[in-house]
């Protein structure tokens, strides 16, 4: 038996206060609206109470942030990709955001579980004045248990993953667990199994300062940081600016990303960062 869940999410402007009304249909939803840092920004907790996907669940998310509106939103933990017999399990989130408008999108990891057959699809259409930040953090297997995602004895597992700013920036790569040129390559993953891609972006050019200031601000503190040898920073589109990060485990990957988004918030918008309580949790 699979899972089919949508969750249709809008933000406006009430006043001063971004509201956020929800529809779901099926084991996916989001908690009561938070306002940590004032009325402004929502912050919102996305549940999916089944804990996972296996072959066959598709969860689809919709956003629509009208213009003025700032919503941060992550999860309370990690999004499994569990063992598949044989159909895909699909994850797919898509993301208007109007003029004036903020969004941060900001869960935690996502692992792709040994033999898991596995698409999560993230789209973002940012209008011109819109600006976002995001983060995805991938680990392969359970780095923590030593459990590989790469085992031929326990089947063949794949894991599909796309992060589109439609116009400026396609991320869309498969991992396919038997694919050790991709995966011990230094060129590739380079024996790592967490990934993690950070980015912000605009619906219009970002001015050469901002884009200089963003990228000095990360590799400041990459330089820092024990992943330093393997996080890079760059901006290959005048709207993005972007952060890759490989890792042997989760949280070290995370702990820069997090270090990142709260320097990015001073610098491009000048927000304190204000982490969800869930993170702490």
């Amino acid at each position: 038996m699979s899972w089919h869940g949508h969750l249709n999410l809008d933000y406006r402007l009430d006043g001063e206060r971004t509201i956020a009304l929800d529809r779901h249909d099926g084991p996916l939803r989001v908690l009561q609206r938070l306002y940590p840092e004032g009325d402004r920004v929502c912050h919102h907790v996305l549940v999916h109470p089944p804990g996972g996907l296996v072959g066959g669940d598709v969860l689809d998310i919709a956003m629509n942030l009208q213009s003025g509106s700032h919503a941060l939103i992550t999860t309370p933990g990690a999004t499994r990709f569990y063992k598949s017999t044989g159909a895909e399990a699909v994850q797919t989130l898509t993301a208007r955001v109007a003029p004036g408008a903020r969004l941060e999108w900001l869960p935690l990891e996502t692992l792709a579980y040994r033999s898991c057959l596995a698409t999560n699809r993230m789209r973002f259409e940012l209008a011109p004045g819109a600006e976002m930040m995001g983060w995805d953090v991938l680990a392969l297997g359970l780095p923590a248990a030593s459990e590989a995602f790469d085992d031929a004895a326990h089947g063949q597992g794949r894991f599909t993953q796309e992060i589109e700013l439609p116009g400026v920036w396609l991320e869309k790569g498969t991992v396919h667990a038997d694919d050790a040129r991709l995966l011990d390559s230094p060129l590739g993953w380079a024996g790592h199994r967490v990934m993690a891609t950070m980015w912000l972006a605009s619906g219009a050019p970002l001015s050469r300062e901002r884009r200089e200031a963003l990228l000095d601000s990360a590799r400041a503190i990459q330089g820092n940081s024990p992943l330093a040898a393997t996080a890079g920073s760059t901006s290959p589109h005048e709207q993005v600016v972007i952060l890759r990060v490989l890792a042997d485990r989760v949280e070290p990957a995370m702990n820069l990303l997090t270090q990142v988004w709260a320097q990015w918030r001073q610098t491009a918008w000048d927000l304190a960062p204000c982490p969800p309580r869930v993170w702490r949790t």
